[in-house]
């Protein structure tokens, strides 16, 4: 989008000699502006990291250290739990890089939008919709709409299926789930660039296996092999395999994630918590273990921890998680009844923002109208 924004602009500017553009809707941190073209921004994270966002230039001038500086001191943004400096999302660390810059831009350019849409819904973040909404994130400027229409990974055919239903293959996944018993599996996964060293494979080896739960573990090669899949029996020994293969699936780099939440076998999930791995969980009603990697997981990991209620964290030392941990954290998860009777009620809020009435087919009703006037 950068390096054609002039085309962008150009084409927008041709479509609207002949037609009215009512709205323009875009990710990209790299927008055409034209005040003439009313845009809208399509946030693809949570209406949390969007408040930090619509807050960075604030706290960007009452904090003159970088925040990898300030390490564990703890930030307040409105709507948001306390955050420590260390957890804000990843390209914001160093004060001086060009990602930062880049980042502190495009929270400049939010507000000067005709709106926002983010995929999520007001039971879930009532405490960062409320911030935003109350104009809290954007002090001395004007907020401009917000449309909060999610779950967006939630349609019909997802309402009305059953875990042995809307199937398109039967993966070898889905057969191995058949034969579990009801809420029984762990299942973990870590998104397409959730890659770990050997050695902390191991460690969740052995924390899977001394927990005695049964689990699907999706496992991708370790960061700098050659091997493109991972070699199994070399990564987690044939011994392993072998002790676990009555109640544990490894797969090699994908599964069918969605396909897997939704199993009425699976009854915990852990999750580098990217916002749409999240946004599966809750639509499944599946309690969460949050074991954040990069970009702003970190703070998606606290938001669902300490917000919603949803998940419980994963601790880490220097970013490595030791085989006790995950034999605690996994146990808990799997036999933490509370979690689940909360994830099991957000999963009916989830489906109620999109009935008629309900807050995300308002909101959307909302946005549909205002490019009309």
């Amino acid at each position: 989008m950068r390096l054609n924004i002039p085309n962008v602009l150009q084409a927008l500017e041709t479509i609207s000699q002949s037609s009215k553009v009512l709205a323009f809707i875009t990710s990209s941190v790299h927008h055409p502006y034209d005040p003439q073209i009313p845009t809208y921004f399509y946030f693809t994270s949570c209406a949390s990291v969007l408040a930090l966002f619509l807050y960075l230039p604030t706290i960007h001038n009452e904090t003159p250290k970088s925040f990898r500086d300030l390490n564990d001191a703890v930030l307040h943004f409105p709507g948001l739990p306390p955050l420590q400096a260390s957890q804000m999302p990843l390209p914001l660390l160093d004060l001086s890089g060009p990602a930062y810059e880049y980042f502190l831009n495009f929270a400049a350019c939010l507000p000067k939008s005709q709106g926002i849409i983010t995929n999520t819904f007001q039971a879930l973040e009532p405490s960062a919709i409320k911030a935003i909404s109350a104009g809290s994130c954007v002090p001395n400027h004007q907020t401009p709409p917000i449309f909060h229409i999610g779950p967006l990974n939630f349609d019909a055919k997802n309402r009305a299926s059953s875990a042995c239903e809307d199937r398109s293959t039967s993966t070898k996944c889905l057969m191995w789930l058949d034969e579990q018993p009801s809420q029984s599996v762990v299942f973990l996964c870590f998104g397409s660039r959730g890659a770990f060293s050997e050695a902390q494979l191991s460690e969740i080896a052995m924390g899977l296996e001394r927990s005695k739960q049964r689990f699907l573990w999706v496992v991708r090669s370790p960061p700098g092999s050659s091997s493109v899949e991972p070699d199994l029996e070399i990564l987690l020994t044939k011994e392993f395999l072998e002790r676990t293969k009555n109640r544990g699936l490894v797969v090699k780099s994908w599964a069918p994630q969605a396909a897997i939440l939704r199993h009425g076998c699976v009854g915990g999930f852990v999750t580098h918590c990217g916002w749409n791995s999240v946004l599966e969980a809750v639509t499944y009603g599946v309690p969460m273990a949050a074991w954040p990697l990069y970009a702003e997981q970190a703070v998606n990991g606290v938001v669902l921890v300490e917000e919603m209620k949803l998940g419980i964290p994963v601790e880490s030392k220097e970013g490595f998680v030791s085989a006790e941990e995950v034999e605690k954290k996994v146990s808990l998860l799997m036999d933490g009844k509370s979690l689940r009777e909360r994830s099991q009620a957000m999963k009916a809020m989830a489906l109620a923002a999109w009935d008629n009435g309900g807050s995300s087919f308002t909101s959307f009703s909302e946005m549909v109208t205002s490019w009309k006037q």
